[in-house]
């Protein structure tokens, strides 16, 4: 493939993959950061063993850049999902302590 045919099909992708993110209800985000969650996970595996098989300076350091970019997408990523579920989490109410006649517990 040229070079224009593999540009427009990364812009075809980022137009689909935006209009596929946009419509995906709030209810689904978590689920779906989790499973990108794991998929990262993959590409960080990936990403450590194409770098230990590497034999050029050019390719350890593109590996050791690949390695570093996927560990701070991953971490980003359960970072995104640890907030996303602190949402849905209901307000604590405070303790009550029956020998204060039913005030909160400081």
């Amino acid at each position: 493939m040229d070079g224009i045919a593999l540009l427009a099909i990364f812009v075809l992708a980022v137009f689909v993959g935006f209009e596929v993110v946009s419509k995906v209800s709030t209810t689904l985000h978590t689920p779906l950061m989790s499973g990108a969650n794991a998929i990262h996970g993959i590409i960080l595996v990936g990403a450590i063993i194409v770098t230990g098989h590497a034999h050029s300076w050019w390719a350890i350091a593109l590996g050791v850049l690949a390695t570093v970019l996927s560990t701070v997408n991953l971490v980003g990523g359960f970072v995104v999902t640890d907030r996303m579920l602190e949402m849905f989490k209901g307000r604590r109410r405070p303790a009550v302590d029956a020998s204060q006649n039913g005030r909160a517990a400081r």
